[in-house]
């Protein structure tokens, strides 16, 4: 059984009616307005100990039903002219990666990346959540958690990260433009 995903990439625009944003494909995304509020609200703590740490306490890629898991399901949204086969498997596409602009037509070129890291999740608090919390958290695709990116700006991004605390793996070190920020 095939299945076509929509054309449009993933992009953020301008709020729709109702303080709603217009968010494309990409899930959850706040008004402006609401984001301003939502960060002033936000209370700054040192990072949590990374003691008890492991992305196995993170179980990812659930099913998502029709076959289908959350890798799959996050390939369909951001990719274009995406078939699968009938165990949900794709079999063609094309995305482009957010993170460097570059454009890919095969999926295994490309990995899904939690926009919060299931390590700063982990030390943000996650070390007390549940083991269900935690797996609701890593396959969430009612935000804008998860993106279809290249396998190596999401590996560089994570060796970045661990020098530089750079999150935007661009090899000139400025920032990235990032989902419908082009």
């Amino acid at each position: 059984m095939d299945s076509k995903a929509s054309d449009a990439a993933p992009s953020v625009s301008a709020s729709a009616p109702g303080g709603e944003a217009d968010t494309g494909t990409l899930p959850g995304v706040p008004s402006a307005e609401q984001a301003r509020t939502e960060l002033a609200g936000l209370k700054v703590a040192p990072h949590g100990s990374m003691a008890g740490y492991s992305r196995a306490k993170f179980p990812h890629w659930a099913q998502q039903g029709e076959k289908c898991d959350t890798r799959e399901k996050v390939l369909e949204r951001d990719g274009t002219g995406m078939q699968r086969d009938a165990e949900c498997r794709v079999v063609s596409g094309r995305w482009v990666s957010v993170y460097d602009d570059k454009t890919f037509t095969s999926a295994s070129d490309l990995d899904i990346d939690h926009v919060v890291p299931l390590a700063n999740a982990w030390r943000s608090g996650a070390a007390g959540w549940t083991q269900e919390k935690r797996k609701a958290f890593a396959n969430d695709l009612t935000h804008p958690q998860l993106l279809a990116v290249s396998a190596a700006s999401n590996r560089s991004k994570a060796i970045k990260g661990r020098t530089s605390g750079s999150r935007r793996p661009n090899p000139t070190g400025a920032p990235m433009p990032g989902p419908g920020c082009r």
